[in-house]
Parts: C-alpha cells; sequence; structure tokens
C-alpha cells in the first residue's frame, strides 16, 4: 500500500491506495440493451390524414389514449410523453377523426416524431 497525501481547495487529505499485482481483474460486458418493440404496420393506404400530432419533444411514450376511428376534438390527449421524469400530455389542436396511430406504450420519440394523423 502507498501512501499519498493530498490538497483540494487548501484542504490536505491523507489517502492510502493499494498497488496492484499487475493482474487483469475481472470485469463484466455491459448488459445489451433491450431490443425496441416493433413498430406498427403502416396504416391502409387511403388511411393517412390530413394533420398530424407530433411530439413536442424527445421522451417515451407512457400511454396511448386513442385508436384509430375515435373522435377527438382541440385539446382531446393523444398519448402521454415521458420526458425527465415529467409526464406530458400530446394534445389535438384540431377536430377530426383518428386515421392513424404511429407509437406504441414504451416507444422512445424524438422531437418532431408524428404520433397520431387525423382526417380533420
Amino acid at each position: 500500500m502507498k501512501r499519498y497525501t493530498i490538497t483540494v481547495n487548501g484542504n490536505a487529505y491523507d489517502v492510502t491506495v493499494d498497488e496492484a499485482d499487475g493482474s487483469a481483474a475481472p470485469v463484466a460486458a455491459p448488459a445489451a440493451k433491450k431490443a425496441a418493440p416493433a413498430k406498427k404496420a403502416a396504416a391502409p393506404a387511403g388511411a393517412q390524414g390530413n394533420a398530424t400530432v407530433n411530439a413536442p419533444m424527445n421522451g417515451t411514450i407512457v400511454d396511448v389514449k386513442v385508436k384509430v376511428g375515435d373522435k377527438v376534438t382541440n385539446g382531446t390527449v393523444i398519448a402521454v410523453l415521458e420526458a425527465m421524469k415529467m409526464e406530458n400530455d400530446i394534445v389535438s389542436d384540431k377536430d377530426g377523426v383518428v386515421a392513424s396511430v404511429n407509437v406504441n406504450k414504451g416507444d422512445a420519440v424524438e422531437t418532431g416524431a408524428v404520433v397520431a394523423t387525423l382526417n380533420a
């Protein structure tokens, strides 16, 4: 063991360090990340809406509140996004009918990602 005196911001600290014997220490490889869930199949031709509802920021979808065919109004919660440990509602800014839902619970989304499309 080696002893050192280290000064940090004017304060002296005595530190003892064990010397390595030169052999490699066993190290576990980091666990592999879980694969992202499969994306939903694209909506059938003609089912794409003429208005989009986009993610306002990066985060993870924790709940999807609507399904294809649901009628929504301005302010209806489409999905709930968790970002920085806070839940944020993603709301419709138009009246219409949900044409497609492009996210699933657990999906990671980026700012501007299309969460749903509406026939407004």
